[in-house]
């Protein structure tokens, strides 16, 4: 049996290869792959066989053992929180994603329960190892041995597959017991509370003392970073945090290994803990057919019903979902689109929710500032806040689909609209536009509010003010620019960035993810040259020229280099208008 499913994933990968070399055919994946393989190559693939010898690689020192031990404690954390999410956040029971001809074809065949997983886990493993290609080139770009980031890479992603298969197996386990979604989300939250909260007891009183310095006006970055450093490496290195944490450091220690020594000596421990988890899931008494069955029905029943013109296909009242605003016969055909995407994201997203996260944030932050003379937390809180705003940049266009990535395959409903494809495109980018700008407002709020009233650099509080005007001037139209990258990246290349709401998820997804987020950074820093160029200008003439304070120069400079990026904008909005009136989703599946 596992020769067989061996020579179906072999012959499945063979298939999806020489159709994605057949596609090449087509001019525009022929350029589009010319090109990724320049860039590849320039960025990522010199380094990699240039072994350090070459004029312009600098070769990094060895980090020390404290400083690997930080890192190690740091990645820990990390694989905590996204394994705290996994058994917090899904409510639905255990549904392993088959497609619909692997349950047709797979389900009624002599394979056993066990086969079906084992078909699952080596069909994830193809993806998995693609991320652990993608990750390693990244890590290896800076710096280490390039076999060890790899095997570590992939001891670090296949765990995480697993646990998270395990986790789902898990929770349907407790729902077959009586054991509610509620009831188990308490429990988990309690534990970890009850953790933190021993870790912030034994923090209070067996850490030493730390001086913080006073900052005002006289701080500088190395000091913030020295400061907030040397209190993680506290945190994280001793008491009984390294303890809580050291299945997870155990799976991070082989990435971090310095040496085939030190490598083979991780090595153990993390393939044993792969091992458990491969255990786990074999032997986890829990039906997932069915699960896995309804879940393709109810996709293709969707599918099929939008199309149709109905909500539904199966005759059942679909659950409402309330409004966020009252939509008008009579507007825009834009705030139709905006209206609809809104009710597809969620209550997460409405107006009420973002005024009591803002009245929140104001008020933490007020309280973070005013805790007498010391600095060290409003100015930790606006830097965490800032460099948060400023990675949401990147990260999220690539995780709000709520554009036209979900409505591709409606297209030809769509294109029924009595509306041009510019407008469609606008209207489809509008909602995660507004998302993710009120989300970093947010964050942008509390950052001005911090570093006001702790001082930024010697700057005046109303600089700061006029600074954070500026930027909440420029995020709207830099994130419409944004998005439109992964917006036009599956216009232009349907077969190589799945459109749909039901995208490609989970840890062996990442690799994709990455390759759209390093070519969403290339393409801000060339949208960003006239932006920059517009702020300069005005900011010279407005500061140095006419010798008006920073606080009201900042806005006005904004402002001028959110026209030169909003312009840039309705450009793209006007481009992808005439690509998605050429798309036809048919054309694609037959290269």
């Amino acid at each position: 049996m596992i020769s067989a499913l061996l020579y179906l994933q072999f012959n499945s990968l063979m298939n999806r290869t020489v159709m994605r070399f057949k596609r090449l055919k087509q001019p525009k994946y022929l350029v589009g792959g010319i090109v990724g393989a320049i860039y590849f190559y320039f960025y990522f693939f010199r380094y990699l066989f240039s072994f350090g010898r070459h004029r312009g690689v600098v070769t990094p020192s060895t980090p020390s053992p404290d400083s690997l031990l930080l890192y190690e404690s740091l990645g820990a954390l990390v694989l905590f929180i996204l394994v705290f999410f996994a058994w917090v956040l899904p409510n639905r029971r255990a549904a392993l994603a088959f497609t619909e001809t692997e349950i047709a074809f797979l389900f009624p065949a002599p394979i056993t329960r066990r086969g079906l997983i084992l078909y699952k886990l080596l069909r994830s493993q193809a993806s998995i190892l693609f991320t652990t290609f993608i990750l390693t080139l990244v890590s290896n770009r800076f710096s280490g041995h390039r076999l060890i980031h790899g095997l570590g890479w992939w001891i670090i992603l296949s765990t995480l597959n697993l646990h998270f298969i395990g986790a789902s197996f898990a929770r349907t386990f407790l729902l077959d017991r009586g054991i509610s979604n509620t009831r188990r989300r308490i429990g988990i939250i309690t534990l970890v509370f009850l953790l933190v909260g021993g870790v912030a007891v034994w923090a209070w009183k067996g850490l030493p003392h730390i001086d913080t310095p006073n900052w005002k006006g006289t701080e500088t970055q190395e000091t913030v970073v020295s400061f907030f450093r040397d209190s993680a490496e506290r945190m994280l290195v001793s008491g009984p945090l390294p303890y809580i944490l050291l299945p997870f450091r155990a799976v991070v220690r082989p990435y971090l290994a310095q040496g085939t020594a030190a490598f083979l000596l991780a090595l153990a421990p993390a393939l044993l803990l792969l091992a458990l988890h491969y255990f786990w899931i074999l032997r986890s008494d829990v039906a997932f057919e069915e699960a896995s069955v309804e879940a393709s029905r109810k996709t293709a029943e969707r599918v099929a019903a939008i199309r149709a013109g109905k909500w539904n296909a199966t005759g059942r009242k679909a659950k409402v979902r309330r409004a966020p605003f009252k939509l008008h016969p009579l507007g825009p055909p834009a705030l139709a689109l905006f209206w609809k995407n809104l009710i597809s994201a969620g209550q997460a997203f409405t107006l009420r929710f973002w005024i009591v996260m803002l009245v929140v944030g104001v008020t933490v932050s007020f309280a973070v500032g005013n805790l007498g003379s010391n600095v060290a937390l409003p100015v930790g809180l606006g830097s965490g806040a800032a460099m948060l705003m400023i990675w949401s940049l990147f990260l999220g266009p690539q995780v709000m689909r709520q554009d036209l990535r979900q409505d591709l395959p409606l297209a030809d409903v769509l294109k029924t609209y009595p509306l041009r494809g510019w407008q469609i495109v606008f209207g489809e980018l509008l909602a995660p536009a507004v998302i993710l700008t009120g989300f970093q407002w947010f964050l942008l709020v509390i950052a001005v509010l911090c570093f006001a009233q702790a001082g930024m650099s010697g700057m005046r509080p109303a600089d700061v003010v006029g600074l954070g005007l500026g930027a909440a001037l420029i995020i709207p139209a830099l994130n419409l620019l944004m998005l439109q990258i992964p917006n036009g990246a599956v216009l232009l290349f349907p077969a190589w960035f799945q459109p749909g709401k039901d995208a490609a998820q989970g840890i062996e997804a990442t690799g994709q993810r990455i390759i759209g987020m390093l070519g969403q950074v290339l393409v801000f820093f060339l949208a960003l040259i006239p932006a920059a160029l517009a702020f300069a200008l005005v900011l010279f003439v407005l500061w140095k020229g006419c010798n008006l304070p920073l606080a009201p120069v900042f806005p006005i400079a904004s402002a001028a280099a959110a026209l030169a990026i909003a312009g840039e904008a309705v450009l793209g909005c006007i481009l992808l208008g005439s690509l998605f009136e050429k798309f036809d989703l048919s054309a694609e599946l037959n290269p």
